[in-house]
């Protein structure tokens, strides 16, 4: 199961089509590419295990360039195009990549990291620019034939701890052939009913894990993606209906903002095509889903499981309407909920998420937030709390230490707060996740200012500066709030719980 195979027996069918542009990529054309992108790779003198970094949009080279590293064996890391200059140095300095690719429109955060990452080669597709090399005008002088010496590489992506650093998780390279099955392509076929005639289309950045994961899993299987450069609620049914998709991969904000959309509009397109409607990364309001289902029908299906790759969890629509708000049972490795000691809790009682039995957690030079994903009993955990019923459907109750879910992109507080508290008028900073209606949770930033008479609207004003200056957007606050002390233990232990849940109540018409 490999594009190459299915580019000798199908070579004129799409791999992918660009949603805006419309241009396909047939397996034939997919192969030849990622043929010479190995090529290059290897004169460029990196050999299995080496690291290249992509810090692209969503475009056609995307995947020619993911393909080109996996069968020449090396690590892909696919960076986020929202970070700032230091956080893309920290990543490209800590996945240790020897090779940087860019794509237009990058070209300002790109310029400003270069000077940053001496020794890594740059280049950048659709021409070169400054100290960034023509990457197609490489490529293509290479031969489009395969790398003598080609085996499996694989992805090297980040999972944000709460300490604010990003995890890389850098699995062992099987050193095996670059068609081997692996097990997101078995779940794709046996949970989801993937086959070779999928059509899935993908709304989301292709630097995330699951978007990244799932489209190469349909062209391991010979289906065809239909790549959105940018999702847009009503251009996504009507891709639905124009290419009779079978498959996707959602997060909660695209079934939000589909359902907004006018009842005209909606029951304009013909989506019965759907087969297996995919989310995750995000908690689904109930009656959300609800919606969904009772418009798709009973083709929605969530998993719950994180880049780390140690457990999944998985449920269908049928199942879902008998356990609501369930996030599924484990399919891979065994669910067990754990008191503070470490220890398995009975049914129906929360406590942290762990996975027994299941793939090992290993984040790349951080010894010791490995050690903190493991109990005594080796069991892993993603820092989620929950609790299970007595047919082992797991519940989410809260989620890695307040980390915040915006549009299905993970914001981790602490490191907006560490932030916030070195700004000279700032006494003490807590951010939590508070009600987004479309969003989910919006960031929010709640100051006890060094000067309680200060001007809290200027001051307001000043700290979404210089948050915005220092993070990136999808990490500064969408709104700051004020008081006179935040709830901290003697200890200084921080009660982030009451300061979020004060939201949440007020959300839900209570009182706190």
């Amino acid at each position: 199961m490999h594009p190459s195979i299915h580019a000798q027996t199908q070579p004129d069918k799409p791999a992918y089509v660009m949603a805006s542009s419309g241009e396909t990529v047939t397996y034939g054309q997919l192969d030849a590419r990622s043929n010479q992108g190995a090529q290059l790779f290897r004169s460029l003198g990196l050999n299995p295990g080496d690291v290249i970094a992509l810090l692209m949009d969503n475009t056609p080279r995307f995947f020619e360039i993911a393909w080109a590293a996996q069968r020449a064996g090396l690590y892909y890391t696919c960076v986020s195009t929202k970070l700032t200059p230091s956080e893309v140095e920290y990543i490209v300095k800590d996945c240790g990549a020897r090779v940087l690719i860019i794509s237009p429109g990058l070209d300002a955060i790109a310029e400003a990291v270069a000077p940053l990452i001496v020794g890594v080669r740059l280049f950048r597709v659709g021409g070169a620019r400054d100290a960034f090399e023509d990457f197609e005008g490489a490529q293509d002088a290479m031969p489009s034939t395969p790398i003598p010496d080609e085996t499996a590489g694989s992805d090297m992506l980040y999972s944000s701890g709460t300490t604010g650093r990003p995890k890389g998780v850098k699995p062992a390279l099987s050193g095996g052939p670059i068609d081997a099955p692996n097990a997101l392509q078995m779940m794709a076929q046996g949970l989801f009913g993937f086959t070779a005639d999928s059509v899935y289309l993908s709304p989301a950045p292709l630097y995330h894990a699951a978007p990244l994961r799932w489209c190469m899993t349909v062209h391991k299987l010979g289906g065809t993606v239909v790549v959105m450069e940018r999702f847009d609620p009503e251009d996504a049914l009507a891709l639905i209906e124009r290419h009779q998709v079978s498959c996707g991969q959602f997060v909660p904000t695209h079934f939000v903002r589909m359902l907004k959309l006018p009842e005209a509009v909606r029951t304009r397109y013909d989506v019965s095509s759907m087969r297996s409607a995919i989310h995750a990364a995000a908690p689904c309001p109930v009656p959300v889903k609800e919606q969904m289902i009772a418009w798709w029908g009973p083709v929605i299906f969530e998993y719950y499981a994180g880049t780390e790759g140690n457990g999944f969890c998985w449920i269908n629509s049928q199942n879902w309407l008998a356990h609501k708000g369930s996030v599924g049972q484990a399919v891979l490795g065994e669910l067990r909920i754990c008191d503070e000691d470490g220890e398995a809790l009975p049914p129906r009682v929360e406590g942290a998420v762990y996975f027994a039995n299941g793939p090992a957690v290993n984040y790349h030079n951080a010894p010791e937030k490995t050690a903190e994903s493991y109990n005594q009993h080796g069991w892993t955990t993603l820092g989620d709390v929950g609790w299970v019923d007595e047919e082992g459907y797991l519940y989410l109750t809260d989620r890695k230490s307040f980390m915040i879910i915006s549009g299905g992109v993970n914001v981790y507080p602490q490191e907006i707060e560490n932030l916030l508290i070195t700004h000279p008028k700032v006494a003490d900073a807590a951010v939590v996740g508070a009600p987004h209606e479309e969003m989910g949770e919006q960031v929010v930033a709640v100051i006890q200012p060094l000067d309680w008479n200060v001007d809290q609207a200027l001051l307001a004003e000043e700290l979404m500066a210089f948050a915005r200056a220092n993070l990136s957007h999808v990490k500064s606050p969408r709104r700051i709030d004020f008081m006179a002390e935040l709830p901290r233990h003697a200890t200084g232990k921080l009660y982030k719980r009451l300061i979020r849940d004060a939201y949440w109540a007020k959300e839900h018409g209570r009182v706190v």
